[in-house]
């Protein structure tokens, strides 16, 4: 060993020993070191004015009373401004601003009030030099801004020299705020398995800079060769929100190396919350269908929202548990989540308590902490739903709750119409009945031009609610988009799970289109819609471009480290009844106009389109519903919605509920003559006696 190599243990225990005392320093230690320091300043300070021709016994008294008066405003100011409550082991910014605005402050009292008594004669004060004040400020910042940061210092000095094995060295893709406030928490916590080594950002600004001591090496298109050189275990995407598209291409980048790779969450669901090292994840396919944020004018939302009293249908499932989510952070007086599945309820119940609980211990938002209520309910009963409107008296409703697998509701279509058509029905009524200020339904693209009972179901309860606009003037409108990826019952989770049984992936056709959008950004939009509503509109979201279900697939493979056709196959099943191959967004005769919103269209003649005989025949179709006559449902569905097409001809329909029910067959025929001269439109009929069997 030569003479100046001294082993790393016999310089990390002085320290090690010194960083443990300093962080045992309370508030009230720093009082008495800051009284200390206050006393010795005065007398540096006059040192430093008066250099050679210092001499104590001829300024000791005068000394003395204006250290007193010093040490009284400095320790006065920062106790009444919050100093000594802060964690200094924690020192930041905020806690360097805070020295940065009390102590000149501090110093301006003390000068104010040294220049009053130096004006007086006989004064104490009157034979100090007028610098005084101003050099003892200086001073004192320099010591009491050393003993706080000293502590962090020490501490950050003592974790770089502990030695920890089998840790990650990470590359960190994104050199923007979250990226560095990650790599901030990993040094802060070195007994983790993380070990960033160096960042990469596209920003050539940035390259060949160091941030939080580590280096800007290059950028994403040099992922391979900075791997291979860093030795790099682990590559760690930091950028909330990039498009998918560019995820997508990094992602393909790590998978050719073979090296890891992980992420954190999207921007809508590190909404209002904190990026560290808790929310590095796997990458999911959301990333890679991941779109530009949204500019979400959220002061709007929270004004509307602030103070009122809301009411979530379907609270338990994917849309309303997210509203849920995103409404309490609004601060509404009262919440309650309404459901018929005790479970699904039961979770988002305990989770918002939990973060209502978060609130109370840290006294945020004393006297605005929501209250939450819960009922267990199915909207096809009315004398339930009044019980909870009669205690709740809501101001806002939003309507998730609904029937939305498309083939189990072309096997149940009584289910559908009694959840969807009947249940918005009893909640319209009771909305008007109890003058509610705002109602909004959440709908879906398989209403427009729709080829299954549900998407059909689904758009005669947006007609209802266009009527229930019409007759109120109140703001009722309704809000329209396509698939949310990762709901329950969607292809994202049925995909996931097929793969961790090995397969095979079933898609129902080779060129099946979806549109996507994820649940928090689909509720932010649900939110904006409500804001900028006035009632009886349609407001249709900008979904983006579709996406081939069987690419999903395959992404979804990949990123489960597998290879298609090789480890898992993926197996054509055909299309189920009441599938589309492409979603449409648009109805003849609709007419779309911008919103202030980039993102949502306005349906502004909606309300126009309603068939005046509408509640004549939803009673018809109610009915049928009761007496599971599915055929009958059908062919009600196509008198109320012209531009539904089913598997069957209007003829079999019409002939099979004749044979069935030739009662109620003729009554909704009789409607269906009416509903023809009242919308103009032409409906073929044919004649008893000319049905087939007859």
């Amino acid at each position: 060993m030569k003479a100046f190599d001294i082993p790393l243990d016999v310089i990390a225990y002085p320290i090690d020993t010194l960083s443990k005392a300093l962080l045992k320093l309370r508030n009230r230690h720093f009082i008495i070191l800051d009284a200390i320091a206050f006393l010795i300043t005065p007398v540096l300070a006059l040192e430093l004015r008066l250099d050679k021709f210092f001499q104590l016994d001829f300024y000791g008294f005068d000394l003395i009373i204006v250290t007193i008066l010093f040490l009284a405003v400095k320790l006065s100011v920062l106790y009444k401004f919050g100093f000594y409550r802060r964690y200094w082991r924690y020192a930041s910014i905020d806690e360097l601003t805070q020295i940065t605005i009390l102590m000149p402050a501090a110093v301006v009292l003390q000068t104010v009030l040294f220049y009053s008594l130096h004006d007086w004669s006989g004064s104490p004060a009157r034979n100090l030099p007028l610098s005084l004040p101003l050099l003892d400020g200086m001073l004192s910042f320099l010591l009491i801004g050393g003993f706080r940061f000293s502590v962090r210092a020490v501490e950050r000095f003592s974790q770089r020299h502990r030695n920890f094995y089998q840790r990650d060295r990470l590359l960190i893709v994104g050199a923007g705020s979250a990226g560095v406030a990650l790599v901030q928490e990993m040094q802060q916590s070195p007994w983790l398995a993380f070990h960033p080594v160096a960042f990469i950002d596209d920003n050539r600004e940035k390259l060949n800079l160091r941030i939080r001591r580590l280096p800007v090496v290059g950028n994403r298109y040099q992922i391979p060769e900075i791997v291979r050189s860093l030795h790099i275990d682990r590559v760690i995407i930091a950028m909330p929100t990039v498009p998918g598209r560019v995820l997508r291409e990094i992602v393909d980048t790590c998978q050719s190396i073979g090296v890891p790779t992980s992420t954190l969450p999207g921007i809508h669901e590190l909404l209002n919350g904190r990026v560290g090292k808790e929310s590095i994840r796997d990458i999911k396919i959301e990333d890679l269908l991941r779109r530009e944020p949204i500019q979400t004018d959220f002061q709007s939302v929270s004004r509307f929202l602030m103070g009122k009293k809301v009411l979530i249908t379907g609270a338990g499932g994917s849309i309303g548990s997210e509203l849920c989510r995103q409404i309490l952070k609004c601060c509404p007086a009262e919440m309650m989540l309404l459901g018929h599945g005790e479970n699904s309820v039961f979770n988002i119940q305990q989770e918002l308590e939990r973060v209502l609980e978060l609130l109370r211990k840290d006294g945020e938002a004393q006297g605005h902490i929501p209250r939450l209520a819960t009922l267990i309910a199915d909207i096809r009963f009315p004398s339930r739903l009044e019980y909870a409107f009669d205690q709740f008296r809501p101001d806002i409703i939003f309507h998730a709750a609904a029937h939305k697998h498309v083939s189990l509701m072309e096997l149940n279509s009584p289910e559908a119409i009694t959840n969807n058509v009947l249940g918005t029905k009893n909640l319209l009524d009771l909305a008007r009945r109890y003058d509610v200020g705002h109602f909004v339904m959440i709908s879906t693209d398989k209403a427009v031009n729709p080829t299954s009972i549900m998407g059909t179901s689904k758009r005669v309860a947006e007609m209802l609610v266009l009527r229930a606009a019409q007759k109120s003037g109140k703001p009722f409108v309704v809000v329209r988009f396509g698939n949310v990826l990762g709901s329950r019952g969607s292809v994202v989770p049925t995909f996931r799970q097929q793969i961790s049984q090995g397969g095979p992936v079933t898609v129902t056709h080779p060129d099946i289109r979806r549109y996507f959008m994820t649940i928090p950004e689909a509720v932010q939009l649900v939110l904006q819609a409500s804001v900028i509503g006035h009632g009886g509109e349609v407001f249709m979201l900008d979904m983006g471009q579709p996406v081939k279900i069987v690419d999903l697939a395959k992404d979804m493979i990949h990123l489960s480290r597998y290879e298609v056709g090789k480890d898992i196959d993926i197996v054509f099943t055909g299309l189920r009844p009441g599938e589309k191959l492409f979603e449409e967004l648009f109805i003849a005769g609709e007419q779309y106009t911008p919103t202030q919103h980039e993102k949502i269209l306005s349906v502004r003649n909606a309300s126009g389109i309603v068939p005046e005989k509408l509640e004549f025949i939803v009673e018809a179709l109610c009915e049928a519903a009761s007496r599971n006559d599915s055929n009958l449902i059908v062919f009600l569905l196509k008198q109320l919605v012209a531009e539904y097409t089913h598997g069957y001809s209007r003829t079999d329909v019409q002939a099979e509920a004749l044979k069935k029910n030739p009662e109620t067959a003729i009554k909704a025929s009789a409607l269906s003559s009416s509903f023809s001269e009242v919308s103009g439109t032409a409906m073929p009929q044919r004649s008893v006696a000319s049905l087939p069997g007859e």
